[in-house]
């Protein structure tokens, strides 16, 4: 039922006379219209009037009214486990019961934050199957941004609902289908296509990936249509506040709080829970920069060091303006790739990574490691950057390859207008399905909503002051695949230093961030700059990560400051005497001095070095007024360190020969 009013009168001004007259011709939805404004209610499911772009097809309404005749609570259909919660994968089902019941309620904005390798393409299935089969949808809008990923959502569907008819909207100019149930598409193509559609033609639409900055340039494209919509993203959306956050991405979190007018994610499921329930791999980061690299505040360049008669006439001119008011020239790191190219850098990068991963290295700290051999993804500034990387790699690891004409490392370009891969996507999918390539270079293609389980090593060869993009790279590592129990992060720019993946003093500083030195005047081209550059030895070193992103030195060292860290939580609940708090200060000690191997503290410890020199089990026993009370303080401080309670084994007789040694 549309009711109509003159221009000069407000849409509102029709409310009563729309309901009256909707109620006597037993009509379900109202349009009010001033021919300037369009609102529209589903007078038996909302309060209130709502704005939309266009007045809803008869197809469309005809839709509506069939589906809702027959609808029921989402929340009373099962969700399908065999697509998600499988695994003990429950975070699947809570994110879907969160979303169903704020559906019920009338909420028609949600987003959902799920760590990269958790499964949101899943969890979208098993939601959009349940919807349908309650009737709350009749045709869904899933938009990406990037035409890789329309792929990969489009073959995850096909297998997770193969009797929902779905489809890819190939490119701009082809119309949708009608009689299809799921329609998956890339942004740029949907700006192209909408205007085509009434408001009504979706009635639900899920945006992946929707931490970028798509809610003010295209919005106006998801604002069309009028449908439920849920927003996915695998980075935080709630550190705009924070401090040192990149400008993009504080806009970026912004405008995506706003458009899904939400305070923080409807449902939040993070990389810290995903490793500690074993649905994600940790990792280790190995820094090595270069010695122009490592020099955070710029790194000289004299006249002298250029080979003049080798350049060209347009380098040459273009360097004779840099030094012309200044020699030497401090070159800062972060124009590296993007102004200026040091080819012995990338040589040492890569003969740094070949030789690590076949020898291991000692790092301070005495432990020698080596990363896992496999497949690996390379971060690279720019096509000249990625090709030249791709080049070096593959000479490297020559001997590797079963004939001189495969490829051990290609590189695929994306967002670079005429630079862009044609065949990127036949590149990545030989990456993830056939032996060869082993290592894929990528400039954008891989950054975000890859995935690939068998990846064991990422390269950061570029640097981004870009929380949100940082942590897309990073999450390309986290799935788990067989045999594979981390991964880890070569960092050759000083990237995880400046993201927060080391919290230890004294290890290094941030990237001082500065405009890149460019000439006013003069076009933006890549300056070779053959100067000798090698691994900085003081930069070398291993990083061990918890589940909480504090970095460690060594897995022991982490584990015996998380059981410290328990330790004083529990002690912090209890009270005790002065006495009794010295002697637990010195079993504190002993528990992470034996971090490796211990899994519970018993009382026959006591009679070990360095208790024993303490006064043994009989001055325990006497500090803590007796045995029974002594073994009662023990079980409740294993129950909060170890996640256990002290059993019969704790209470072994301190004077028997047979107990364990220490």
């Amino acid at each position: 039922m549309l009711e109509a009013k003159s221009t000069s009168v407000s849409v509102s001004a029709g409310e009563a006379q729309g309901q009256r007259y909707a109620d006597l011709l037993g009509v379900p939805f109202i349009f009010l219209s001033n021919g300037e404004e369009i609102w529209f209610r589903d007078k038996d499911q909302d309060a209130h009037f709502r704005k939309v772009e266009t007045v809803f097809s008869q197809d469309d309404l005809a839709r509506r009214k069939a589906a809702r005749d027959i609808r029921r609570s989402p929340l009373d259909i099962p969700i399908d486990s065999r697509i998600a919660g499988g695994g003990g994968r429950l975070h699947q089902t809570a994110c879907i019961e969160t979303v169903c019941r704020e559906i019920v309620n009338g909420r028609r904005k949600m987003l959902v934050e799920m760590a990269t390798g958790t499964g949101k393409t899943r969890t979208a299935a098993a939601l959009l199957k349940r919807l349908f089969e309650a009737n709350w949808t009749t045709r869904a809008l899933f938009v990406v941004d990037r035409n890789t990923l329309a792929i990969q959502t489009e073959d995850a569907f096909a297998e997770h609902l193969p009797h929902l008819p779905c489809y890819r909207v190939p490119r701009t100019g082809r119309r949708f289908q009608d009689e299809k149930r799921v329609t998956i598409v890339t942004l740029q193509t949907l700006v192209n296509e909408y205007e085509k559609y009434s408001s009504g033609y979706f009635d639900m639409i899920v945006i992946d990936e929707c931490h970028r900055s798509i809610y003010g340039k295209w919005r106006r494209a998801l604002d069309h249509f009028d449908g439920i919509k849920i927003g996915l993203t695998a980075t935080p959306c709630v550190m705009q506040d924070a401090p040192n956050v990149d400008d993009e991405d504080r806009a970026s979190i912004r405008d995506t709080l706003r458009f899904f007018e939400v305070g923080r994610p409807t449902y939040s499921y993070g990389m810290a829970e995903a490793i500690a329930d074993g649905h994600l791999v940790p990792y280790e980061i190995y820094r090595a920069m270069t010695a122009r690299t490592a020099a955070t505040e710029g790194f000289p360049v004299a006249r002298s060091d250029i080979d003049w008669e080798a350049l060209d006439s347009a380098t040459r001119t273009e360097l004779e303006a840099l030094f012309a008011d200044r020699d030497p020239l401090m070159v800062d790191p972060s124009a590296l790739e993007r102004k200026f190219t040091v080819p012995e850098r990338n040589r040492a990068m890569v003969r740094e990574f070949r030789d690590i991963l076949e020898n291991g290295y000692t790092g301070p700290s005495g432990i020698r490691r080596a990363p896992d051999w496999g497949k690996t993804i390379v971060f690279a500034v720019t096509k000249r950057h990625a090709e030249t990387l791709a080049r070096m790699f593959d000479e490297a690891f020559a001997d590797k390859k079963p004939s001189p004409t495969t490829r051990y490392a290609d590189f695929v370009v994306s967002g670079l207008g005429a630079d862009d891969s044609v065949d990127g996507p036949a590149k990545i999918k030989r990456f993830k399905k056939e032996e060869f390539p082993q290592i894929l270079v990528s400039v954008n293609m891989l950054d975000t909503g890859f995935d690939c389980p068998d990846v064991r090593n990422l390269v950061m060869a570029r640097f981004t002051h870009s929380s949100i993009l940082y942590q897309q790279m990073r999450g390309r590592g986290t799935r788990l695949s067989p045999g594979k129990d981390r991964f880890t992060m070569w960092d050759f720019t000083g990237v995880t230093l400046r993201h927060g993946d080391d919290e230890s003093p004294g290890e290094g500083g941030v990237v001082v961030v500065r405009p890149a030195i460019k000439p006013e005047g003069q076009p933006r081209r890549m300056l070779t700059l053959d100067l000798h550059d090698e691994i900085d030895p003081a930069t070398r070193e291993w990083v061990t990560v918890d589940e909480t992103g504090h970095a460690f030195l060594d897995v022991d060292e982490a584990k015996a400051e998380a059981l410290g860290a328990a330790f004083e939580t529990w002690l912090n609940g209890q009270v005790f005497n002065s006495d009794q708090l010295r002697l637990l200060h010195l079993i504190k000690e002993q528990i992470k001095a034996n971090a490796r191997d211990l899994t519970l503290f018993e009382s026959w410890r006591f009679d070990s070095p360095p208790l024993s020199m303490n006064g043994g089990f009989e001055r325990a026993r006497a500090v803590f007024g007796g045995e029974a009370e002594l073994e009662r303080i023990l079980s409740t401080m294993n129950s909060a360190v170890f996640g256990i309670a002290s059993s019969g084994a704790a209470e072994v007789d301190p004077s028997r020969s047979d107990k364990p040694l220490s």
